[in-house]
């Protein structure tokens, strides 16, 4: 499969991931609706959600900028970075975002930002001094593809969605703890099947939300190194970036698990590889840095 074709393939998987989402949350809102027979409590957690993650969208950049202690590039201090970002920005067609950098000596970068005209690139100090330029080519290119695929609106719509799950299901139990449900029993054993299967689905609705989010952050990543590849043409540029990133095993000074998702390689230091779990790679915000580099060189063929 070559680059072309994998972007292709990313983009509808991951929007599959979003339609499945969107069933989760459906079935969540009809299963309380059903138990309590009062759809207000729906009301009540959309406008919760959806009020939290709009404010959270428009005030993206800063709340991560200061959750990771970034402070603005100068183009004297940052030459490479400011001009590496100038050129790229306009292969790509886009505006060159804000520059940031974090003071740590772990390599790593992200983008973030509402939309391309609000974009900010920020990366470590420990990235710039380490990369050379054509990796640091492909680590820009990246994350000028996260802007370009409009990437922290589709994460975005994944949290509302999470978020969502997470407080219906959230007040589902505070509910069931204090007065219970308000159907009657007239069916049944049928009626108290269904309870129980209600009560089950909405436990464990939050698992599958988060395990939905999970996997899209992770679609999200190899979508960015394809597309970042198509942007610079030099996919060996960003695989020995990745090298690097990978066998960087401490962790970033000020890691945050709420922004973990959205960094080129996981904030919490790489793990040797092969040594994690099934269920740890589930969890994971970030695919393997060893298949991101076999999709990347395999892609040249």
């Amino acid at each position: 499969m070559n680059l072309y074709q994998q972007r292709s393939s990313n983009i509808r998987r991951t929007w599959a991931l979003v339609f499945g989402f969107l069933i989760v949350v459906i079935a969540v809102g009809y299963a309380v609706s059903w138990y309590y027979g009062n759809p207000s409590i729906l009301y009540i957690a959309v406008v919760i959600a959806f009020a939290t993650n709009f404010y959270a969208y428009w005030a993206s950049d800063k709340l991560v900028l200061s959750l990771n202690h970034a402070r603005p590039a100068t183009r004297e201090e940052f030459f490479d970075y400011y001009t590496v970002v100038e050129n790229l920005s306009i292969a790509a067609g886009l505006p060159k975002p804000k520059l940031y950098v974090i003071d740590d000596p772990a390599p790593n970068a992200f983008a973030t930002g509402r939309d391309e005209k609000h974009a900010v690139v920020c990366a470590t100090t420990g990235l710039l001094s380490m990369m050379t330029r054509a990796e640091l080519e492909g680590v820009i290119g990246h994350e000028l593809s996260h802007i370009k695929n409009r990437d922290m609106l589709l994460m975005t719509i994944a949290v509302v969605l999470a978020g969502f799950v997470a407080i219906v299901a959230d007040i589902f139990l505070r509910m069931s703890f204090w007065g219970g449900g308000q159907r009657d029993d007239r069916q049944g054993g049928n009626n108290a099947l269904l309870m129980i299967l209600a009560v089950v689905g909405i436990v464990l609705a939050p698992i599958a939300a988060k395990l939905i989010e999970l996997a899209v952050s992770r679609r999200r990543e190899f979508l960015a190194d394809a597309s970042g590849v198509l942007l610079t043409r030099y996919p060996e540029g960003l695989a020995s970036a990745l090298r690097k990133i990978g066998s960087y095993a401490s962790p970033m000074q000020n890691a945050n698990a709420a922004t973990a998702h959205l960094f080129i390689g996981d904030p919490f230091g790489a793990k040797p590889a092969g040594s994690a779990g099934w269920l740890e790679r589930m969890f994971s915000t970030h695919p393997p840095i060893p298949d991101r580099i076999k999709a990347l060189l395999n892609s040249q063929a």
